[in-house]
């Protein structure tokens, strides 16, 4: 086995827009790869086929589904991010949280110092942490 990459499927056209927005939240974050669609092709001309990025080292991969599908991301699957500070925890929660869902507002919960979940606009559940 060479490696295992989280996989994210976007519809509607999204995923190019929520790469460019994840490597501005955080440093040290690059989009590595796209591929696109081109005319005469089974996805929308210009959106993603295949993707790779990196987040702090991590890589993802990504589309844009050229199939509308009956399901969407969950947050039984969520990207969990350790902080290092107070203030870079604060603020990247209120960035993700914008126009999302919050699942549990940033917090003591006993077991880290503050704890933040949260869906971002794309629907992608994020964990944050400050241990």
């Amino acid at each position: 086995m060479e490696k295992v990459t989280p996989f994210l499927m976007f519809q509607d056209g999204k995923a190019e827009e929520a790469m460019n927005y994840y490597i501005s939240l955080i440093e040290d974050s690059e989009i590595k790869s796209i591929t696109r669609y081109g005319a005469n092709e089974p996805g929308d001309e210009g959106t993603v086929m295949l993707a790779a990025f990196s987040l702090k080292g991590q890589e993802f991969m990504c589309i844009d589904s050229n199939v509308t599908h009956q399901f969407s991301f969950t947050p039984s699957f969520s990207i969990y991010v350790t902080c290092d500070t107070e203030k870079e925890l604060d603020e990247l929660y209120q960035k993700l949280n914008e126009d999302g869902l919050e699942r549990m507002p940033l917090d003591n919960y006993g077991f880290s110092k503050k704890f933040g979940w949260t869906d971002d606009k794309f629907g992608v559940s994020w964990q944050l942490n400050l241990p």
